[in-house]
């Protein structure tokens, strides 16, 4: 086997299979130097703060390629202005190679509108702030939705939520400053049911219920009832409910007069309106009420007569029967006759008794 293994027609093949692989490797390196361009080497040409379009002509004409990638804008460099290069300024680089350009756009970066419509107006100025919009000027519109924020103005116009818009741009806000009191309601009778829509929208009210007759819903119709009637005042946002017809007003008189038995009540004017007028009802407390006690019937006394001194010369002369007298119990009494009245006072009443007469006999 050793003998067979040095026999000169095998060495001489495998001489052959050496210089044969040694001249691939030869060839696949020279073929790698020529398609890279071995030893051929590029400096980087500084072109930073220069602009992009003079940035991109230098590349080309030094045979590098280039991609352009934006940065965050920043006030304080030009736009367009070439702020960093990779690989940096200086490095040797082989023809072709890619050259990569951080670039300051022309402003800041767009970002979306945020969905604050009909939201609170103090949220929806946070959320704004927040994403990076400013706030300029805030018209207040009347609206039924009080301190709500209605649209987004940018430059005069009407932005939808969604919308991109370049950062810290300045924005107006339309915000709601309540209801309108006491509007004039339009007359629609008359009009197609489109046209009385926008008549209405107009007049910042909304159309509540429309009733067609035929029941369909073609706004061709025409109005020939509308509640509340025209001329009326409401506030901003009322409904007002439609009857619609394809036949006239004139030719639906009958239901014209229906419906105003139903929707105009006539107020009697002629009675006097009633007067309501508030009662304080203050607790009273009243004292208990005790019986007056009963007169006493007090008997009165009787005088005692007075007794008088006889006269020998006078009471002599004159009979026995004159010398009964009638004692004086008072002055009531003696003027009131044989009847003797009770006699009054300012608080009890004592009745007056007639005294029995007594006998004087004079000796």
């Amino acid at each position: 086997m050793l003998k067979s293994l040095f026999n000169w027609k095998v060495l001489l093949n495998l001489v052959v299979a050496i210089g044969i692989f040694m001249g691939l490797v030869w060839l696949t390196f020279r073929w790698l130097e020529y398609h890279t361009n071995h030893g051929q080497e590029i400096p980087v040409p500084n072109i930073v703060n220069k602009s992009v379009h003079d940035a991109v002509k230098i590349l080309d004409d030094t045979g590098l390629e280039y991609e352009v990638d934006s940065a965050n804008y920043d006030p304080k460099y030009r736009p367009f202005q070439v702020l960093q290069v990779y690989p940096a300024p200086g490095s040797r680089v082989k023809d072709g190679r890619t050259v990569t350009l951080k670039v300051n756009p022309r402003t800041w970066a767009p970002i979306a509108v945020p969905n604050v419509i009909n939201k609170y107006s103090g949220l929806a100025f946070q959320r704004l702030d927040q994403v990076g919009l400013k706030i300029g000027d805030t018209i207040y519109e009347p609206s039924i939705q009080k301190d709500a924020l209605l649209r987004i103005l940018y430059k005069g116009n009407a932005v939808n939520p969604g919308t991109r818009l370049p950062r810290f741009s300045v924005i107006d806000v339309v915000v709601g400053s309540g209801p309108m009191r006491n509007i004039s309601i339009p007359n629609v009778v008359g009009l197609t049911v489109k046209e009385a829509r926008a008549v209405i929208t107009k007049s910042m009210f909304e159309v509540g219920l429309v009733e067609h007759e035929d029941g369909g819903k073609d706004e061709s119709d025409i109005i020939y009832y509308q509640d509340p009637a025209a001329g009326d005042v409401r506030d901003q946002g009322m409904q007002i409910d439609l009857w619609a017809s394809k036949k006239t007003p004139a030719e639906l008189r009958a239901k014209v007069e229906q419906l105003n038995s139903i929707y105009r009540m006539k107020v009697d004017t002629s009675l006097p309106p009633v007067r309501y007028e508030e009662v304080h009802n203050e607790p009273s407390y009243e004292a208990p009420i005790v019986p007056a006690p009963a007169p006493r019937k007090e008997t009165p006394k009787p005088e005692a007569p007075k007794t008088e001194a006889p006269k020998t010369q006078t009471t002599a002369s004159k009979p026995a029967a004159s010398g009964t007298e009638k004692p004086k119990t008072s002055t009531a009494a003696s003027n009131t006759g044989s009847t003797a009245k009770p006699a009054t006072s300012t608080t009890t009443q004592q009745p007056a008794q007639k005294p029995k007469a007594k006998k004087v006999v004079v000796e």
